[in-house]
């Protein structure tokens, strides 16, 4: 048996199995991930300066010119999101992702989103909840006057500790750890494999990764993979 089969026979058995995602997972959606060519991240000199704290209190119109790039609002999920969503009507299954599209929500999954979600903004000076259709034409609250942000983890920022354990817990408690469609590079995400205990591990990616410990290496596009689930 291949790994590629044995990668499927694994995820069809298994009983509780989380999945760890990137963008990779919506570029059939649509949505561009960011490092590859093509990437949202290409032919820009600071990337990562525009996505970070710097930016929004510095810049931050340079800040909103960039972040409304990032919307998709008329993205609909694709194979992947509808079959991890519909493998959670008979499996236990977790979703931890890096992305902020909320595809997998909008898919009808539960999900732990790592990052936070563009589609969650509010003011930074009245704390309201703001609509991102109003923040999608303007970044300026029209009922105070404040700046108004997506709920998103950004460059220089810290993420939420409850968000950080509900990920460590869904990674301890898996059978199998699938990760789908990242580099995972960034960090604290890339961290969490180290609180697996004794699960097996699958990587479904485009680019073969460098990961310690024994895992099962899956090199191809993750739509092709998951349409065979």
């Amino acid at each position: 048996m291949g790994q590629r089969e044995e990668a499927i026979q694994l995820i069809r058995s298994s009983q509780s199995i989380t999945f760890l995602t990137g963008a990779g997972v919506s570029v059939a959606s649509g949505i561009p991930d960011y490092r590859s060519m093509g990437g949202v991240y290409e032919g820009l000199e600071e990337p990562e300066y525009l996505l970070s704290h710097s930016c929004l209190v510095e810049e931050p119109q340079k800040f909103y010119g960039f972040v409304k790039q990032l919307y998709h609002p008329s993205a609909e999920p694709n194979v992947i999101h509808q079959k991890m969503a519909e493998l959670a009507s008979h499996q236990r299954i977790k979703i931890v992702t890096q992305n902020i599209d909320q595809l997998h929500d909008k898919a009808g999954s539960q999900v732990i989103n790592f990052h936070g979600s563009l589609y969650d903004c509010y003011c930074m000076k009245c704390g309201r909840s703001v609509a991102v259709t109003d923040y999608l034409k303007s970044d300026c609250h029209s009922e105070c006057g404040g700046r108004i942000r997506p709920n998103v983890v950004l460059y220089e920022e810290s993420l939420n500790s409850d968000i950080i354990e509900s990920a460590i817990q869904a990674v301890a408690k898996a059978e199998v750890l699938v990760i789908v469609g990242t580099s995972f590079k960034v960090y604290p995400f890339s961290d969490l494999l180290r609180f697996k205990r004794g699960s097996q591990v699958i990587v479904v990616n485009n680019e073969a990764l460098s990961l310690s410990g024994d895992y099962l290496m899956i090199t191809e596009d993750a739509t092709h993979f998951f349409e065979e689930l």
